[in-house]
């Protein structure tokens, strides 16, 4: 027999590691009772879901209403429970963000936003939605998407442009975060649908109140012109969702009774909800920008998009032709700035500094120009400033024009030099919008009811997207009604 090349000795041998490895990753998916190709064990899903915990509420928040907390987590498990997953230590949190949006990670840790509760209008609609979420755990469908990225070669490099402060995590928690980025498989979408009303029901829901919020999904998506709602874009339509759904519960409801429904007991823990962005984060007033907590104001460059998030501000000139980025220097300790660039420099984080020490605002600072070193070993030059705002808290500021010394690099260095304490003591107590619950005391279309109750600061067709209900739609007395009350930023 003809010896083997070194070329098909190593093809040969790539193909028999290739076959073990397929037969070593097939493993059972819990929800539908087949075998699998997986390169995710479950051991990895627990540490990626563990991990990813801690970096997804640093990226978002955890919403700070106990009692809140604990019903989302007391229906969470009700559902979880009757699942193929009981034995998992699942975890329900509720994430200060007004984007409406619910997701899962793997080994059981689900996340749903007060945008999304909000738009809510019982009990078994938020059963809904986290039995959709469970689902996706269970049918392992994050198992699946790492498996195919990690097939294709992808990594997870793109996840980084999510936040400032990724590269901080793990590796677990990165591949979690990098996760919110994907976007399921309209099968996997299905799935999840499917099983979602099989919890529901279970748990004793009426699964009849599902359909009703891909409805509120679609509307909101509307309003948004263009622009979908982030769970939208991540959890896509698998095509005739509110008939598909409607058809699955009323099947699933056959020959049952007593099935829960729970409005009111729902919309009593919306009761002073905060809705929409919160000001005590941070807001703006046209390139001005107010940071309560931290006791600051400054000016962006005017006319740039500007986009504040839990992690920072991130600003671009519209042609892109500079942008810059303020953000806490969180492992800053109690250095002085000039001493905290000096350490940086050492541990190679930055290849060089040139600037001073100076007072910016009344704070000490340092600021100029660093050279951060790149993957691929050249180097990017980036104005910089560091301002020590308290003995615990130190901001920094990056940026960059299209060249050095250019108009937008100008600004930039305006931008930062505009840092200045917060005096003014109503623009130092902002107050949310809040979540109020009025009663129709008389029948009437709900765009009427609306008015009598002083409007809100919702438009008429978002009031009634939020109450899941048309805006002439007409309304029985006793109703209860969910008002935005207006809050106050000065």
């Amino acid at each position: 027999m003809p010896r083997l090349s070194r070329m098909s000795e190593l093809r040969a041998f790539a193909t028999a590691v290739l076959f073990a490895t397929l037969a070593a990753g097939c493993a059972v998916n819990p929800a539908t009772g087949r075998r699998e190709f997986t390169l995710v064990s479950a051991g990895q899903e627990l540490a990626i879901g563990h991990d990813g915990y801690a970096a997804t509420v640093a990226e978002y928040g955890q919403y700070d209403d106990v009692a809140l907390a604990a019903y989302v987590d007391t229906v969470g498990h009700k559902l979880a429970r009757v699942s193929e997953r009981p034995d998992l230590e699942w975890h329900f949190t509720v994430l200060d963000d007004p984007m409406v949006n619910a997701f899962a990670m793997p080994g059981g840790y689900i996340y749903v936003t007060r945008g999304i509760l909000a738009h809510l209008n019982s009990e078994a609609q938020l059963a809904g939605v986290l039995g959709h979420e469970i689902g996706h755990v269970t049918a392992r469908h994050s198992a699946k998407q790492l498996t195919q990225q990690q097939i294709a070669g992808l990594g997870m490099a793109v996840a980084g442009a999510l936040s400032t402060t990724f590269q901080q995590y793990s590796g677990a928690a990165q591949q979690a975060l990098g996760l919110l980025v994907l976007k399921y498989s309209r099968d996997d979408e299905t799935q999840a649908d499917e099983l979602g009303i099989r919890y529901a029901t279970a748990a004793g829901y009426d699964p009849r109140e599902i359909p009703g919020t891909y409805a509120m999904l679609k509307r909101v998506s509307q309003r948004g012109g263009s622009s979908l709602p982030f769970y939208l874009s991540t959890h896509p339509d698998p095509g005739n969702r509110e008939e598909h759904t409607g058809a699955l519960a009323a099947a699933a409801v056959a020959g049952r009774t007593n099935l829960l429904v729970r409005g009111h007991a729902y919309l009593d823990h919306l009761r002073g909800l905060t809705f929409g962005e919160d000001p005590r984060g941070g807001w703006f007033d046209g390139a001005r920008f107010t940071q309560p907590r931290m006791g600051f104001e400054m000016d962006f460059p005017a006319g740039w998009k500007i986009q504040n998030g839990r992690a920072g501000v991130a600003a671009a000139e519209p042609q892109q032709h500079g942008s810059m980025q303020l953000s806490l220097a969180g492992d800053a300790g109690t250095l002085a700035p000039a001493e905290f660039v000096a350490a940086l420099r050492r541990d190679g984080r930055i290849a060089a500094a040139e600037g001073e020490g100076e007072s910016i605002g009344g704070w000490p600072a340092w600021a100029g120009r660093v050279s951060v070193p790149g993957a691929s070993g050249a180097s990017s030059v980036l104005v910089a400033a560091w301002v020590r705002l308290a003995p615990d808290r130190m901001v920094q500021f990056l940026g960059r024009g299209a060249s050095s010394g250019d108009a937008n690099e100008r600004e930039i260095v305006a931008a930062i030099r505009s840092l200045r304490p917060l005096r003014d003591p109503q623009r130092a107590n902002p107050e949310p919008d809040r979540v109020r619950l009025r009663v129709s005391a008389t029948a009437g279309p709900f765009q009427s009811l609306l008015a009598k109750f002083g409007g809100g600061a919702l438009s008429p067709e978002d009031a009634a997207i939020v109450n899941g209900v048309a805006v002439e739609e007409g309304i029985a007395a006793g109703r209860w009604l969910k008002i935005v009350e207006p809050g106050h930023r000065r």
